[in-house]
């Protein structure tokens, strides 16, 4: 069992930056794919970025070149800086684990809690 916590949601001006960070409980994270989705008000949740356990990213087209995601294993711990924030990027974020997060897409079993991302003048 593998419990995330994420951090670092807030309040932020449309075209700023926030850093995420996704905390694991276990050192065996380091073997998991990680992911980051999110989820809008009154839509469905979808996959916003991955990370491959040896460290290869991912990115949905509309976070691409203003997101990165990265991961430091001997911390356990994931991060998705977030930078040129729009509006539309206003969501919960959640952490996730174990899935695939390129091609035929599917989350992991092991879900943060979520943190709320606000992005409004």
């Amino acid at each position: 069992q593998v419990q995330l916590v994420e951090s670092g949601g807030g309040l932020v001006q449309p075209g700023g930056s926030l850093r995420l960070s996704c905390a694991a409980s276990r050192s065996i994270f380091s073997i998991y794919n990680m992911g980051w989705y999110r989820q809008a008000p009154g839509k469905q949740r979808e996959l916003v970025a991955g990370i491959s356990s040896g460290g290869n990213p991912t990115y949905s087209a509309s976070v691409k070149g203003r997101f990165t995601i990265s991961r430091d294993n001997a911390k356990n711990t994931g991060y998705l800086q977030m930078t040129s924030l729009k509006p539309e990027d206003t969501a919960v974020y959640y952490c996730n684990a174990g899935g695939k997060y390129y091609g035929d897409t599917y989350p992991g079993a092991y879900w943060g809690q979520g943190t709320q991302v606000t992005v409004s003048s």
